[in-house]
């Protein structure tokens, strides 16, 4: 059994993980509703099928997933940003 935890949500969009209750999530999934454009393309290269999704994602919106995937990850030290309790912070009470 499966689902959906959201990381972030808005106007035509929501970012999430699929939570399955054995197993920690591996894949992160945004739902664009409706997509400003997307193109889907496959081509045969030396033998081999390329498959491939474009999908046109305003500005804002991927700055928002970016702020929210890092805080949800954790990652802000990586970044050079806050990493406890500070504002900013994962831990950060006031965010």
């Amino acid at each position: 059994m499966s689902t959906k935890a959201s990381i972030a949500s808005g106007q035509g969009y929501h970012f999430y993980i699929q939570e399955l209750l054995s197993d920690e999530p591996r894949s992160v999934f945004i739902d664009l509703a409706p997509p400003p454009s997307f193109e889907i393309s496959k081509e045969v290269f030396q033998g081999k099928t390329i498959e491939e999704l474009t999908v046109e994602i305003p500005t804002e919106v991927m700055d928002e997933l970016a702020i929210k995937w890092i805080k949800h990850r954790k990652l802000q030290g990586a970044v050079g940003g806050p990493v406890g309790a500070e504002f900013g912070g994962p831990d950060c009470p006031w965010d």
